[in-house]
């Protein structure tokens, strides 16, 4: 399998973290987002999008990082993290949703604005994040991980930019269940971390 990422794209991150916790054999094809190359005519034929990350196995090509999670879990029989069960399943595809909606307009978009300068209303950014982060610290009160007993990929979608979190001026002091909820994703067998920028809080 070959993962076509940027190393700074926490959407990259989020597929490359799963793949190695799954230790699976896979190699990192770097695209020069500065450059364009996301672009460029090869990436739009795997991804008419033109967004990173791509995982091509074999003949079959997935975009989308949240598409990438699901494709891994399935194909490689890892019920663990995606469990058949209804109930699960459709707790995980809400977290999923969450990935793709407020975690992007939250803590994602304010680290755009420090580590690649995007046009972006920060404090607006800030407030968004503050919000989805108060929620999932009131749900990990509850349990040690998103939407089961165990990890799954819930809380692989969630990971990175709540992790990164503080380079886009988000304080994450304030929130110790998803401090201690972090660290239990950093013990896991596998881990690789998200390369850090030191900007915002993080400088």
């Amino acid at each position: 399998m070959k993962l076509y990422h940027h190393p700074l794209s926490g959407h990259s991150h989020r597929a490359h973290l799963f793949l190695s916790l799954l230790g699976a054999h896979h190699e990192l094809v770097l695209v020069d987002l500065k450059k364009g190359e996301q672009k460029s005519p090869e990436l739009l034929k795997l991804n008419r999008f033109g967004q990173v990350p791509v995982l091509q196995d074999g003949d079959i090509v997935v975009s989308d990082s949240n598409a990438i999670l699901i494709y891994l879990a399935k194909s490689l029989g890892r019920t663990d993290w995606l469990p058949e069960n209804p109930a699960t399943a459709a707790a995980i595809q809400r977290w999923l949703s969450v990935a793709a909606g407020e975690i992007a307009r939250g803590p994602a978009a304010a680290r755009l604005v420090t580590v690649f300068g995007a046009p972006i209303d920060a404090d607006d950014a800030i407030r968004r994040a503050h919000a989805i982060l108060t929620l999932v610290e009131q749900e990990l009160s509850t349990r040690p991980w998103l939407a089961a007993e165990h990890a799954t990929i819930a809380d692989i979608a969630l990971y990175s930019y709540i992790s990164s979190a503080p380079e886009g001026n988000v304080d994450l002091s304030d929130y110790p269940q998803i401090r201690q909820w972090l660290a239990r994703i950093e013990a896991l067998p596998g881990f690789v971390a998200f390369q850090k920028t030191p900007v915002g809080l993080a400088a």
